[in-house]
């Protein structure tokens, strides 16, 4: 799962809300280059070890960690990066599939804007390349004409492109990728000529397990790719960092001041660590699970809706009050009728549990509507 460290207000140079990871992290970048002794694959602007030492951290660089997690599996990514291979991100919806890809591009070649976003309705000419119609028209098929898409600007400049939610793609439209994966190549018909990536060009694409069975990938374009699975955290202390890590980056960056007692932020993790298991994490009762995915994604936003509630509406303190108006949109968000495996883990779970928050969550409950 990813997990972003506590960093100066990146706004003060960007009037934007949030700053692409190659901006934000401009100085680690910076810094992790001029120390930079490894060899780099063409096209790199670090070495491999360096896109882990940003990717994992490195406190000896002062390079805080941007993902919480196996660094077996951040290797693999990066060595299929240097590969001719296309990387694939699988996993539960959460677990930092896109934040994990954003990193990876930014700290491999500077940015991490070449990004396709998939949907159903995302056709080949969106993938490939498409027309400028008033040029078209008045000049016919031309270089002035051609509008590339961000594959195609990525093989141009040897960079890496982004594909997000490929598989939410129709399976005709995602079979577009795999002459540009194999030859690394792509056919420009209309001005009788053909595409060469140049050295660096690579492709990170994401994928939710949860979609499987919506558009599958065909055969042949599964071997275009590596893939690797990020796992849902099941650690309570290493979600607990991520959680509040996240959060107060959050804060910094909506300019956001609130405290955060450790044991609110305790008892959020806990609370969706049970509902996604279906079970308290002694493992000694059974407990319902929501349909909606509790993912840390998720309890990251939940806990920095509880920040603004507190700062805007409260006493500027996140507790119990804040902690339950918040779980009810996001246990609900799929389906009104969760809001029933939520009362049921109050009655069942919280009930018995000693703690302010604890307390506050269950005395709190008639908010919760049957």
């Amino acid at each position: 799962m990813s997990d972003s460290a506590q960093h100066p207000r990146a706004d003060h140079r960007l009037n934007v809300l949030r700053p692409p990871a190659e901006q934000r992290f401009a100085e680690e970048l910076t810094r992790l280059a001029a120390e930079d002794r490894w060899a780099r694959p063409a096209g790199w602007r670090l070495s491999p070890r360096m896109v882990e030492a940003f990717i994992m951290g490195d406190p000896r660089l002062g390079i805080r960690p941007k993902y919480v997690g196996d660094r077996a599996l951040i290797q693999v990514a990066i060595a299929t990066l240097a590969s001719d291979r296309a990387l694939m991100l699988i996993g539960e919806p959460g677990t930092g599939k896109s934040y994990l890809s954003e990193h990876l591009a930014a700290a491999i070649c500077g940015t991490s804007q070449l990004t396709i976003q998939g949907t159903a309705g995302v056709t080949e000419d969106q993938i490939k390349y498409s027309w400028n119609y008033a040029l078209l028209l008045a000049e016919g098929p031309s270089d002035r004409a051609l509008v590339p898409s961000p594959l195609l600007i990525a093989m141009r400049t040897g960079r890496i492109a982004r594909f997000e939610e490929l598989t939410r793609c129709p399976s005709e439209v995602q079979d577009a990728l795999i002459s540009v994966l194999s030859e690394k190549a792509m056919a420009i018909p209309e001005l009788e000529r053909i595409e060469l990536a140049q050295r660096g060009f690579n492709l990170i694409a994401t994928a939710n397990t949860r979609d499987r069975g919506v558009h599958e990938m065909s055969a042949a374009l599964r071997r275009r790719f590596n893939f690797v699975e990020l796992p849902v955290i099941s650690d309570l202390q290493q979600e607990i960092e991520i959680v509040e890590r996240r959060t107060r980056e959050l804060m910094s960056d909506f300019d956001i001041q609130v405290d955060i007692p450790r044991e609110t932020v305790e008892a959020l993790v806990t609370i969706f660590q049970e509902l996604r298991q279906g079970q308290t994490i002694d493992g000694s009762q059974k407990v319902k699970r929501p349909s909606t995915v509790m993912s840390t994604a998720e309890a990251i936003s939940t806990l920095f809706t509880g920040c603004l509630l507190a700062s805007y509406f409260g006493s500027g303190r996140v507790g119990g009050q804040e902690l339950l108006r918040t779980l009810i949109g996001a246990v609900s968000q799929e389906d009104p009728s969760d809001l029933e495996a939520l009362m049921d883990y109050i009655e069942t779970v919280i009930k018995r549990r000693k703690g302010k928050v604890w307390n506050d969550l269950y005395r709190l409950k008639s908010q919760l509507k049957r």
